[in-house]
């Protein structure tokens, strides 16, 4: 019986340590660790490569005089006098440095594979000596320097940007009625002219290194009747 009560005292005693014990296990806080998110879709002192197929198309009519009513009234009638058709496809390259992620500077080259029509005509006097119109196939090529803004969504792939730059365009063909001595004649001309160029679009990132672009552009050139816009999609390598 002694023992018993011994045992009961000593379980009694025990329990007040027991159960703070146990109030303070359970009422102590564990704090989460907390991990700051990486964006590496888009760095900060990125050397970019894109290259990339066009298509552009002029904002001019082709509302061009027949040869006969250019020889009769001395007018060409309105039409692109660089591109020379309604529309030309081409490609292209840029080369873009990104001192931040949201700025970066570069320069740009395409090529589009122009296609017109050229007129012959020539006369002696009242007599004409050449008469005829031909298929007219050129290559007018730019450089350009550019500046370009983007603006990366969060941390997403997607990242619209925009643009502007300036340069020059060269291999446009045009057609000039021209009097002479001897009598009118069609002079077929090469020319080169400033341009600008202005435009926006989204990169979408594959990979932190690859980008899938599509963009489009309105390019001022130079002289009347020259202006033209451009489409372009293709890959963004970056590194």
């Amino acid at each position: 019986m002694k023992t018993l009560t011994s045992l009961w005292l000593a379980l009694a005693m025990t329990a007040p340590f027991a159960r703070g014990g146990t109030e303070s296990y359970s009422g102590k806080e564990i704090q989460p660790t907390r991990q700051t998110e990486v964006c590496t879709w888009y760095r900060d002192t990125e050397w970019n490569v894109g290259l990339w197929g066009a298509y552009a198309f002029n904002s001019t009519d082709n509302n061009r005089n027949s040869l006969m009513n250019t020889y009769l009234t001395g007018e060409p009638g309105r039409y692109d006098q660089f591109l020379g058709g309604d529309h030309a496809w081409g490609g292209g390259a840029d080369f873009k440095y990104f001192f931040m992620k949201y700025f970066g500077i570069g320069v740009e080259g395409f090529a589009l594979a122009a296609h017109g029509s050229q007129y012959n005509l020539a006369t002696v006097g009242p007599a004409i000596t050449e008469f005829s119109k031909e298929s007219d196939h050129h290559v007018v090529g730019a450089v350009l320097g550019t500046v370009t803004l983007r603006y990366p969504i969060g941390c997403s792939r997607f990242a619209p940007y925009v643009w502007g730059g300036g340069g020059g365009i060269f291999g446009g063909h045009r057609d000039d009625l021209e009097v002479t001595a001897a009598g009118e004649q069609i002079s077929h001309r090469t020319e080169s002219r400033a341009m600008g160029q202005a435009g926006g679009g989204m990169e979408v990132r594959i990979t932190p290194n690859i980008g899938w672009t599509s963009d489009f552009s309105w390019n001022v050139v130079d002289g009347p009747h020259n202006n033209f816009g451009m489409v372009r999609t293709g890959f963004n390598f970056a590194f």
